[in-house]
């Protein structure tokens, strides 16, 4: 037993360290010539080899490995030419600022060649400075690499920076690569007409991978490794129960959910490192119950969480416009909920007949919880004018009230998927259950 909670404790420290490799995660994805990693290796190692100046944009959402791929291609080219390269990093939500951004550029070239640096240099010094080591540096057949992460805050402004550096690319003596990262896809439209002008207009777009990307990516994690100091049976068990799992269509559905919400990298590798977590150490093996836990470990459902708060008198409002939207009704108000809220107290005599001054605080608090917002923009008039819609969906709602302590339920289900195409009075039983009183059904 303790070799085997041993060699759980060693394989669980290698998936994680794997997860947190972003070398070993892309390496997946690098083989062919066709991916970001080859194109953008190709363009840099040219300019390199070549003597050329480029600028090049990483468009993408975030999580999509943009970075993680950039550095991975740095990382290769400084083993492949460790006296050619020299790399220069900026982020837009550091450095947006031209006199902050040109600063630091010449202090990581100080750095670099062990140069003295001047803080209190000006932003035409430093912009001189950072000129003449381009052409010491191309002069060198050396060539410097600057990478702009959050590439969109550098477009506001003047553009001075952007301008400075675009501009010292054109000189034949320079050699310099440009590399920005931004999440916007209309990043190069930012630009002024004088950058752009200079700008290579070269463009790399990252897309969030597909479902099937996700389950080899979960394979080429998961599965340990059969040269590793784990015991050997110890890793055909671990393997064949993870082919197993990854080939079960419940695990499937799981990450479709994931993937549904968001299919980015960062995602699913925090959806793996919380799902490695949850493994048995007595055991020593993971179980399709480690991924559905780790799946509503990532799910935040902020909506959820305020709905478990909520008094009965708060949901009977929430339900009520619900009932509305069933309807088609458009547009309603407090008065609206009011008059739908009397017709249910009305066809059931229910015990919960609140007086309409208490209603009109529950429907501040949905208010204040943000479940419930105004529609309109109608500051002048009174609360209960005022057009309102409602936040949450009709599966939201059906969960919130399943998971309510204070709202006893006695078939919630079949009234929420009732809900979702025709709120009747019935439904209302079938959730607010005793405090309905059946005697006086109509």
């Amino acid at each position: 037993m303790r070799l085997k909670k041993a060699a759980a404790e060693e394989a669980v420290v290698l998936l994680r360290t794997r997860i947190c490799n972003p070398n070993f995660i892309f390496s997946l994805f690098n083989d062919s010539s066709d991916s970001n990693y080859s194109k953008l290796k190709f363009i840099v190692s040219s300019s390199v080899t070549e003597a050329c100046n480029n600028s090049i944009l990483l468009l993408g959402p975030r999580g999509c490995g943009k970075i993680a791929v950039l550095d991975l291609v740095l990382e290769d080219l400084l083993k492949e030419y460790p006296e050619m390269i020299s790399v220069i990093k900026l982020n837009g939500l550091l450095h947006c600022d031209d006199n902050c951004a040109i600063k630091e550029i010449a202090r990581q070239l100080c750095i670099e060649h062990e140069l003295m640096f001047s803080k209190m240099a000006s932003f035409d010094d430093n912009s001189q400075f950072m000129i003449d080591m381009l052409r010491e540096c191309g002069l060198a057949h050396k060539t410097v690499i600057f990478v702009l992460d959050e590439f969109d805050l550098f477009a506001q402004g003047k553009q001075r920076l952007l301008y400075s550096l675009l501009d010292a690319m054109q000189s034949v003596s320079s050699q310099a690569v440009v590399i920005g990262v931004s999440c916007r896809l209309d990043a190069d439209q930012l630009l002024e007409k004088r950058v752009r002008s200079r700008f290579s207009h070269r463009k790399l777009l990252f897309l969030p991978p597909q479902k099937e990307d996700l389950q080899r990516l979960a394979k080429h994690i998961l599965l340990l490794p059969t040269d590793s100091s784990l015991p050997p049976d110890y890793v055909s068990e671990f393997n064949s129960r993870i082919s197993n799992i990854l080939a079960d269509k419940r695990l499937i559905e799981v990450i479709d959910k994931l993937s549904d919400s968001d299919s980015t990298f960062s995602n699913f590798l925090r959806f793996l490192f919380s799902a490695v977590s949850y493994i048995d150490l007595k055991t020593g093996l993971m179980t399709l119950d480690n991924f559905k836990s780790a799946l509503s470990t990532i799910h935040r459902q902020p909506k959820l969480d305020c709905l478990k708060d909520c008094s009965i008198l708060e949901l009977y409002i929430m339900v009520c416009m619900k009932r509305l939207e069933v309807k088609e009704q458009e547009s309603y108000n407090f008065n609206s909920v009011m008059k739908e809220y009397k017709t249910i107290h009305d066809s059931f005599q229910t015990s919960d007949n609140y007086s309409r001054s208490v209603c009109l605080r529950a429907f501040g608090h949905l208010l204040e919880r943000q479940l419930i917002e105004f529609a309109d923009r109608g500051h002048n008039q009174s609360i209960e004018f005022r057009s309102v819609k409602l936040l949450i969906a009709p599966s939201e709602l059906h969960q919130g009230l399943k998971s309510n302590r204070s709202c006893p339920i006695s078939s919630v289900a079949m009234a929420t998927r009732t809900m979702e195409h025709l709120v009747s009075i019935s439904n209302l039983y079938d959730i607010f259950g005793p405090r309905l009183s059946p005697c006086h059904e109509s």
